[in-house]
Formats: C-alpha cells, sequence, structure tokens
C-alpha cells in the first residue's frame, strides 16, 4: 500500500500519464502497482484509442504495431509475456520500473487513500477481520470503492518483479 510519498512520473526521463490498449492489460495492472497513472482502454477504435492518447498527452501502450506509429511516443510492445513487457518498458525508460508504491487501484487507476472508518463504508467481508484493528492498514479506492491491504500477495508481487527486473531500489 502507499509507502513511498514521490511522484513515480516525476522522475527524470519518464512519461507522467500512460494509456494502455486493451492488448496490454495485464501490463497495466503492473505498472499501478508500481505508482504510475495508467488508464486502461477497452472496446474502443483505434481513431478513438490514437485520440485519448493525443487529447490527454498519455503515452501509449500497444502490441499493434500500426497503431503504435499513429501516436508520436508510442511504445509498441512486441511481447505477449508480462516478463517481456515490463523489460520492454523498462528498456524504453531505465529509471521507470524501480520501486513499487502501491497506492493506485488496479481496477480503475485511482489514488488510493487509507481506510476512514468515520466516512468510508463498512468493511466487506472479504477484507480479512484481522486488520479491522488497524485502519492504517487498509486503503480504499474513492473512484471504485475497492478496498486493499497488505498481504501476501504484496510479498509475492515484489519478488516477481525482482526476479524480473533485477533488484530495485
Amino acid at each position: 500500500m502507499p509507502d513511498d510519498p514521490r511522484t513515480p512520473s516525476a522522475e527524470p526521463g519518464v512519461p507522467g500519464r500512460f494509456l494502455a490498449d486493451e492488448m496490454v492489460g495485464r501490463l497495466a495492472r503492473y505498472l499501478r502497482f508500481l505508482g504510475y497513472d495508467v488508464e486502461y482502454v477497452r472496446g474502443r477504435s483505434d481513431d478513438e484509442v490514437a485520440a485519448w492518447a493525443r487529447r490527454d498527452r498519455r503515452v501509449l501502450l500497444t502490441r499493434d504495431a500500426e497503431l503504435a506509429r499513429r501516436v508520436e511516443g508510442s511504445l509498441w510492445i512486441r511481447s505477449a509475456d508480462i516478463r517481456e513487457q515490463l523489460k520492454e518498458t523498462a528498456a524504453q525508460w531505465p529509471p521507470l520500473l524501480r520501486s513499487a508504491t502501491f497506492d493506485r487501484c488496479t481496477a480503475c487507476n485511482g489514488r488510493l487513500r487509507q481506510y476512514d472508518p468515520s466516512i468510508d463504508p463498512p468493511l466487506p467481508p472479504h477484507v480479512p477481520r484481522s486488520r479491522c484493528g488497524n485502519p492504517a492498514l487498509i486503503f480504499r479506492c474513492p473512484r471504485c470503492g475497492r478496498f486493499y491491504w497488505e498481504g501476501s500477495h504484496r510479498a509475492r508481487l515484489l519478488r516477481d518483479l525482482d526476479a524480473w527486473l533485477g533488484e530495485r531500489r
């Protein structure tokens, strides 16, 4: 969950915002784990995707070579494998993938905030009850309402990222 107050996109040489098409949805999620602003688009025509990327000044991430050529500054992702996709992204922007912040909703890209029982709805049954005594360990997306908490999945993701990309800061 949020443990690094810096904004990764403020790193020199790293784009601030991305737009991932439906061919790289898993890459969008992983970049969100790393704290990057990544909108994910599905069910839109290439013209609509290109217009969105240009309008919002987002770097387009796509496996569609033709679409990548149409949008200046796009990254054409060649692999279907998430490990290779992350490596391709890191090769384009070496400082990009340095630390996981876990401060973005993996479902909708909203910025997570600490759960506040005085203003947020009650915790749903699937949230581990052991966390209830410490709301500092629970986060909620104000955009879509999804709850997050630190669990074994976080450690696994960090291990995977380290294995795939080499040890990070």
